[in-house]
């Protein structure tokens, strides 16, 4: 999502919460920030303006020479993630510089956050795309199978995007205009509306409009 602000967090869990009507939501318990700038990118060297931030203190101990030079310029230490956000004007930052939630995000604001969603391994057709399948009693012996995929004389070959058996999940996914529904500053935590990809501990990616 080019020249979109955004900040790295964790997905905590589920919930609910009531509004002043009395109903039920469900929101999303998500820990966003803060995030240090490690690097700032520019159009005049790097072909793009962009800044590269960590999320997730890591031990000095825990990181090899490459990551300890890398992080050194920033004076924070290392982190688990780091990543980059495109911005209009990289200058603006400064190294070592922190981005609080707060910063970026308000109650009532609807904001994109991506997830890597959950890993499902190898799935048929049944699992990964719904197929319906076929009977289950009479002597029936096509239960859970895709059943043709093709013809033998023309083409002779398996069209490309066949839906069949494969890899399920694991896919980075963006739900956007996903609604702020609290801040809580102190904590770094944030709700928002609905679920969002992934597991607990899952990293985020939240991008500001």
């Amino acid at each position: 999502m080019p020249n979109t602000m955004g900040l790295l967090g964790k997905k905590i869990g589920m919930t609910r919460v009531y509004s002043e009507q009395g109903q039920a939501v469900p929101v999303t318990v998500i820990e966003a920030g803060p995030c240090v700038v490690l690097q700032k990118k520019t159009e005049a060297k790097e072909g793009y303006n962009a800044i590269q931030v960590g999320f997730g203190p890591k031990k000095d101990a825990r990181l090899n020479k490459p990551q300890t030079g890398h992080c050194k310029a920033a004076g924070k230490g290392g982190f688990y993630h780091i990543k980059e956000f495109r911005v209009t004007d990289p200058e603006a930052y400064e190294l070592g510089q922190e981005i609080q939630l707060t910063e970026l995000v308000k109650i009532g604001d609807e904001i994109h956050i991506s997830g890597r969603s959950k890993g499902r391994g190898f799935q048929g057709v049944i699992k990964r795309y719904g197929f319906k399948g076929g009977r289950k009693t009479h002597g029936s012996m096509f239960h859970r199978r895709p059943g043709s995929i093709g013809c033998s004389a023309w083409p002779s070959r398996v069209i490309k995007g066949k839906k069949m058996p494969g890899r399920m999940g694991n896919d980075l996914l963006t739900k956007k205009n996903v609604t702020v529904i609290d801040v809580r500053a102190e904590d770094n935590i944030m709700l928002v509306k609905g679920s969002v990809p992934g597991a607990k501990e899952g990293l985020l990616q939240i991008y500001t409009k």
